[in-house]
């Protein structure tokens, strides 16, 4: 994805400037560059992915906290290059370089060796005493060994650099993917994983998301502090990824909102999946690190939705996250089908 801007004029500039600036302080986001980055470019047009996901926000008056931010920064907005990248473009090439050198040398000694046995069969044919000329081409055919073994050790070396290369970048990859709070996949991962999964939907097999936010999360935090909150956090990411079957996606959506992504699981598979995080969940007993206290049970409500072939990524969450709402409001600590969603609307 490519994060930098055209050159707009000034009018322009200013105009889509003042509207980013306007939202964020109706959103009560703070100012910064990187947030700004953001909405500069929701309001400047031409990133889908990153209009869809404010405006998902938007439409269920979810809060720009500042994990929210970060995660629309890195996902949609935040340059791919890194260190990382750079150290390890500089590496390769001075690999490629060496690589270089020794192919030269190879080629050099391989030429420089054939002219001397070919000088030992002239010298063969003049006549020269055989004793003599097996002596020379044996010390010919030594050096010869002798040199290769030497490149050899050379390229063994190098490949061993290049097998650290090739984890250091897979490390960073993982990085990349990774959300750094829970350790589930993040949002860049997230889309990726959906995108593929659907083109695959669309030729008939199923494919369900669940959705799933602490109740009363809030309260929980001003009660006891966000770094307990951070805790949990990690246990609900724990427990979703020892739920789900080893071909799911579990990811953190934003916030306090994980996701898990059912490749080949329909809604009543990705319901009975769900219904087994809730239970895992609230069998869970948290104790507070700084003082040994065992806090209150936590409970979260989860919405699950299947994919319709032909559809937008975007429409799926949607019901997913309608379907989550509804469980909250209809008593939380529950699980919620979009299949409800239309029953709740043929009632209304």
């Amino acid at each position: 994805m490519d994060s930098s801007f055209d050159e707009p004029d000034y009018d322009y500039a200013a105009s889509i400037a003042g509207r980013a600036v306007r939202s964020m302080a109706e959103q009560r986001i703070a100012p910064t560059p990187a947030n700004f980055a953001v909405w500069y470019q929701y309001f400047a047009g031409g990133h889908d992915d990153l209009r869809n996901a404010i405006d998902l926000l938007i439409d269920h008056n979810r809060p720009f906290d500042a994990r929210t931010n970060q995660d629309l920064f890195e996902t949609y907005v935040a340059p791919q290059v890194s260190a990382v990248a750079v150290d390890t473009s500089e590496r390769l090439h001075a690999l490629m370089g060496t690589a270089r050198e020794f192919l030269a040398t190879a080629i050099a000694d391989n030429h420089s060796q054939m002219r001397a046995i070919s000088e030992v069969a002239d010298q063969g044919k003049a006549g020269v005493d055989p004793k003599a000329l097996v002596a020379q081409l044996m010390n010919e055919l030594a050096r010869a060994a002798t040199k290769a073994t030497q490149l050899e050790a050379g390229f063994a070396e190098k490949t061993r650099e290049l097998d650290l290369i090739r984890d250091s970048l897979t490390r960073s990859e993982q990085r990349a993917r990774t959300d750094t709070l829970t350790g589930l996949a993040n949002r860049r991962a997230l889309d990726e994983f959906l995108h593929k999964a659907q083109a695959t939907a669309d030729w008939g097999e199923p494919l369900s998301v669940l959705m799933l936010d602490i109740d009363h999360f809030k309260s929980f935090n001003d009660n006891f502090g966000h770094g307990v909150g951070d805790q949990v956090l990690r246990l609900m990411a724990k427990v979703l990824r020892e739920k789900v079957r080893p071909q799911d996606l579990p990811a953190r959506y934003g916030g306090e909102e994980l996701i898990a992504v059912l490749p080949a699981a329909d809604l009543a598979d990705c319901a009975e999946i769900a219904e087994r995080i809730r239970r895992g969940l609230a069998e869970c007993k948290i104790t507070r690190r700084s003082t040994g206290e065992t806090l209150p049970n936590i409970s979260v409500s989860i919405g699950v939705a299947q994919y319709r072939p032909g559809e937008a990524i975007t429409d799926l969450i949607e019901r997913c996250d309608r379907a989550l709402y509804l469980a909250k409001g209809s008593g939380r600590n529950r699980v919620v089908t979009e299949a409800e969603l239309d029953r709740t609307g043929a009632a209304g």
